[in-house]
């Protein structure tokens, strides 16, 4: 699959919004990719997965586990465990801070993978990679969809695997073009959706 499919697998799945979006690490941009219209059409979602999965692969790296971030990772992490073969938990904010919950644990010096739909800023994949380290796991690499990494991300210190690289803009509150002070702002993310641990 091509890049120009992958593309249009997104733009077939209605996933690429236009309007004015406060992402999840606080950054506005025109454009918002909501995988989860994608991931909701299970055979589109294997098509991608299978194809990101093959680019894992020739990797040759071992891989263990994968962890997905939630919410966005979930789906996505689990059609990977699925191609990869591997077991597929996720982890979630308790408090700000991502956790293993709901009776997940990972073994000592096992060899994790960290997936997400999209990557923007590599914030969430961090978070996720300090996760997996204070268990005495080791994150090998990440691994989106999409990554829409542009001059304001965060540096990662492990390897992208990505389907599609995408030069998608993004702006600082104070440094927000005139097109987007005119239009009211969105929050499609679920960073900061109230948590509780149970």
């Amino acid at each position: 699959m091509d890049q120009s499919a992958i593309l249009q697998e997104f733009k077939d799945a209605g996933a690429i919004l236009i309007g004015h979006f406060i992402l999840s690490s606080g950054l506005h941009s025109t454009t918002y990719l909501q995988c989860a219209r994608v991931m909701m059409d299970a055979a589109r979602g294997e098509r991608l997965c299978r194809e990101l999965a093959k680019l894992i692969k020739k990797q040759g790296m071992k891989i263990d586990t994968i962890v997905a971030p939630a919410m966005g990772g979930v789906v996505v992490g689990y059609e990977m465990g699925r191609h990869m073969n591997v077991p597929t938990m996720f982890c979630e904010r308790v408090d700000g801070t991502f956790v293993l919950r709901r009776g997940f644990s990972l073994e000592p010096e096992s060899r994790v993978l960290i997936v997400e739909d999209v990557v923007t800023t590599g914030k969430s994949s961090m978070e996720a990679v300090a996760c997996v380290k204070e268990l005495g796991a080791i994150p090998v690499a990440v691994a989106s969809l999409i990554d829409r990494r542009a001059q304001n991300d965060v540096t990662l210190t492990l390897p992208l695997i990505s389907l599609l690289k995408l030069d998608i803009p993004t702006y600082k509150p104070e440094e927000l073009p005139e097109e987007l002070k005119a239009i009211p702002g969105i929050k499609p993310g679920s960073r900061f959706l109230n948590q509780k641990a149970s």
